[in-house]
């Protein structure tokens, strides 16, 4: 059982004309659109806070496990909310990740080594993915179907001030205060959601979904979730560990994570299958590529081009307004015929911005550059990532919309951390330094990042997309 099947077997209040902010759901609403604001802040403040954090804690060479640790857990997150929703209702589940989210930005605030630091990543991946699960269940329960819209959409409008704000705010407190004040300050503003949301949600969606009994947890799943992100782990310290004697993780890695991709995601993804599977391959190949790359489009510009981080912050920030015009754009009734269309172009403007931020590499090349090409990235990113959403629940029966939209989340957390992986490795390989086994070297691998380093995980990820866009061909059943 997983978050979307909770829609159809649970009886919505009756209250209900106005919309999402009439007073039957204002606080619900603006408690659980907080939730996601809050983390939505989080996301771009830490990424303008990593560069300063791995520096400082000599961990450069470490720099990729910081963001795949998070998107690891939450794999595990995100199944077991599932389960654990369906079962007993999301209060517990969304209480419980949003305290994990907190516990890690704390032990990462306070973290006196990389390794530390990336523990605190990785507790709070765990809590996001428990979080983002039980937020979907909150809509699918308390919401009647003409306001779930209208709710989804709130969710993405959420992003876009924190995008603008989140990389001024961080860059600003990172330079002035210390980047350690980014993470200890955020779980200071979850209180107020929280205040607002867990009553309405305990009223009006809690409890198990159906009337009968409890169903039991799907130990399967579960063992396979389990499976999913260990072996996930082993493969990203594979990529970073560049010695032969990495190749042991990166065999157990690998038959983890093989045999569980194949139970969580339908039959036929990886050889991108028409219909369904290639729709869940997309959303996996679209994402993976471009957070690989964003992730070291703040380090690329600290490190080569002297920026302070508040400047590398801001580089992105014009990205969230963008998104959101992209996601307005495929909304439309009049561009329905044309969505694969759309997709596809949204791909090609994906590998584009990719393509096209390593050049400032070059010195002569204006670093404003990387602001203009990742607004258009993230456009093409509004595109494709809400028309997936659109193409899954169109081509899911009602009884499999639950299971396959859990598999559409999974595809995007472990794309993530497998071309973090391969990015880090190339990172690590091209003078970005390797996992170092002494202070001492990791000091020296933080300050000799050689500009190939950065070109060699852009240019990779840049073909990635384009094999996205030739994915989006694939979307229409025969």
């Amino acid at each position: 059982m997983t978050v979307v099947e909770a829609r159809d077997v649970t009886t919505v209040p009756s209250e209900a004309e106005g919309g999402v902010l009439s007073r039957p759901y204002r606080a619900l609403s603006i408690g659980i659109v907080s939730v996601v604001l809050v983390i939505a802040f989080e996301a771009t403040a830490v990424g303008t806070a990593m560069p300063v954090a791995a520096r400082e804690l000599g961990g450069v060479a470490l720099y990729a496990f910081a963001f795949s640790g998070y998107f690891t857990t939450s794999l595990l997150g995100m199944v077991l909310a599932g389960q654990w929703s369906d079962r007993d209702g999301p209060l517990v589940s969304l209480a419980s990740g949003i305290g994990a989210f907190a516990a890690g930005l704390l032990l990462s605030g306070t973290a006196d080594g990389m390794w530390m630091f990336i523990l605190g990543r990785a507790v709070q991946g765990f809590g996001g993915g428990l979080v983002i699960v039980a937020l979907y269940v909150v809509v699918g329960r308390a919401y009647p179907e003409r306001l779930r819209p209208s709710i989804m959409a709130a969710f993405a409008a959420a992003w876009v001030v924190p995008s603008v704000v989140g990389p001024l705010a961080a860059g600003a407190v990172t330079e002035h205060l210390g980047w350690r004040w980014v993470f200890l300050g955020i779980p200071a503003l979850v209180g107020v959601p929280l205040a607002l949301a867990l009553p309405q949600i305990r009223r009006r969606a809690s409890g198990h979904a159906g009337a009968g009994d409890r169903a039991p947890l799907d130990r399967r799943r579960i063992r396979l979730a389990f499976a999913i992100a260990l072996g996930a782990g082993l493969l990203q310290y594979a990529a970073q560990d560049l010695r032969p004697l990495s190749l042991v993780p990166a065999a157990a890695g690998a038959a983890l994570v093989v045999p569980a991709v194949r139970g969580l995601l339908p039959h036929g993804t990886w050889r991108a299958a028409r219909g369904l599977p290639s729709v869940v391959l997309l959303r996996g190949v679209s994402a993976g590529a471009f957070v690989a790359a964003e992730s070291f489009v703040p380090l690329m510009l600290v490190t080569q081009r002297g920026l302070s981080p508040t400047l590398a912050g801001l580089s992105l920030a014009a990205g969230g307004g963008t998104w959101a015009l992209g996601s307005w754009v495929q909304a439309r009734p009049r561009v329905e015929p044309y969505r694969e269309r759309l997709m596809f172009l949204g791909m090609l403007l994906v590998a584009a911005a990719v393509a096209a931020a390593p050049s400032v590499l070059i010195p002569a090349v204006p670093v404003w550059t990387v602001a203009v090409a990742w607004a258009f990235g993230c456009f093409g990113m509004g595109l494709v990532i809400a028309s997936t959403s659109v193409l899954l629940l169109h081509l899911s029966a009602p009884e499999e919309a639950g299971t396959n939209s859990a598999a559409l989340q999974i595809s995007d957390a472990l794309s993530n951390v497998l071309l973090l992986a391969v990015g880090g490795a190339a990172f690590a390989a091209l003078g970005g330094g390797a996992v170092a086994h002494t202070a001492a070297a990791t000091t020296s691998a933080a300050q000799s990042s050689h500009p190939a380093a950065f070109a060699v995980v852009f240019l990779p990820m840049a073909g990635v997309a384009l094999v996205g866009a030739w994915v989006t061909t694939r979307l229409r059943e025969r």
